[in-house]
């Protein structure tokens, strides 16, 4: 693989773990070649493609994964496909589901369909933890049933089945991650890490569903980057899931505790608002295949990974602000008026 000219097809390359990745691949692989095809929804910023935008091996095009006729063409140039491209956000899928279906279902069907009339030598589907629903006794292995608890994970558990069923059924390779919460720059400030920081900085309240004891397996994004890259240039058997996670897991007041210790804030800033709907009290995944298999593991202490991510929101502020000023009728209306 690592022999031949690369030619990756990334969906949903403007967003958080998108962005973060092709930063990560075109650093590390200068000699490949990465297309960015992003719908550009509220959760996709150009501005997280600032340091590779000029980059000759790279571009960009704007479009919609469930638009077969912008889609067919870019599947037809690549040999792999790397699919973030998705609605990821739970509370947004309880107050209304639709897109989540029309883009993490329909649109992986489009992308699928064309890698099976074009054929690509890797699709590797990013799913995610939320699909196995609640961890409360024992980590989640790739055999776990999936009980998804949202729609968002609904969603996501259905592309994930989907995507297998194409390898089952008419050989796509498709190769299916499912990742713990990830953090690091440029995530958007609706999820809790930089939502909390960016309170915190702006002396606001930090809003804790229910009693805050609802515990997550956290991972920095760029060990995630890199577990993906590895699937790319060693995996060899298709049909396969891998999960992906730092074994680091943390109740939701104990991250609040970290945010508010590396920023100097005081503990009042906490406020805790009505729990959300279908709300998973445990996500925690064992990732022992893909340590197995491939040698891989996290690179980055939790410690330092999260000291650095806040530090990185406060340091900057123009990048969040503007974000934050669009995002604020959703927030008045998902915590201001549960408290």
């Amino acid at each position: 693989m690592a022999d031949k000219e690369m030619r990756l097809l990334v969906t949903g390359g403007a967003g958080f773990i998108g962005s973060n990745f092709i930063r990560h691949i075109l650093t590390a692989h200068p000699e490949w070649y990465v297309c960015n095809l992003d719908k550009l929804t509220y959760a996709g910023n150009l501005e997280n493609t600032t340091e590779f935008a000029d980059n000759p091996n790279y571009r960009f095009l704007k479009g919609d994964v469930a638009d077969r006729e912008i889609v067919e063409p870019l599947v037809k140039w690549a040999n792999i496909i790397v699919h973030f491209a998705a609605e990821t956000h739970n509370d947004r899928s309880v107050m209304d589901a639709g897109e989540f279906i029309t883009t993490d279902v329909f649109g992986t069907f489009v992308m699928l369909e064309c890698a099976k009339q074009h054929g690509v030598d890797k699709f590797i589907h990013i799913s995610t933890d939320e699909v196995y629903g609640d961890s409360l006794t024992e980590a989640s292995t790739e055999r776990s049933p999936l009980m998804p608890k949202s729609p968002y994970a609904a969603s996501k558990a259905g592309a994930d089945r989907l995507a297998f069923s194409y390898w089952a059924t008419h050989k796509v390779p498709v190769i299916i991650t499912r990742c713990s919460n990830n953090y690091g720059p440029c995530q958007l400030p609706e999820k809790m890490i930089p939502l909390f920081a960016t309170n915190a900085i702006e002396d606001k309240p930090l809003p804790v569903y229910g009693e805050g004891t609802n515990k997550r397996d956290w991972i920095h994004v760029l060990d995630h980057c890199r577990a993906i890259e590895l699937l790319i240039l060693e995996a060899e058997r298709f049909g396969e899931v891998y999960n992906v996670s730092s074994g680091h897991e943390v109740t939701i007041l104990e991250m609040c505790d970290r945010i508010l210790g590396t920023l100097g804030k005081p503990k009042e800033l906490i406020q805790f608002v009505v729990d959300r709907p279908g709300h998973v009290l445990r996500h925690f995944v064992a990732s022992e295949k893909i340590r197995r298999e491939f040698n891989w593991s996290p690179k980055i202490e939790f410690e330092d990974g999260i000291k650095q991510t806040v530090l990185w929101y406060k340091d900057n502020p123009d990048w969040w602000h503007k974000i934050k000023e669009r995002l604020a009728n959703y927030y008045n209306k998902q915590y201001v008026e549960r408290t």
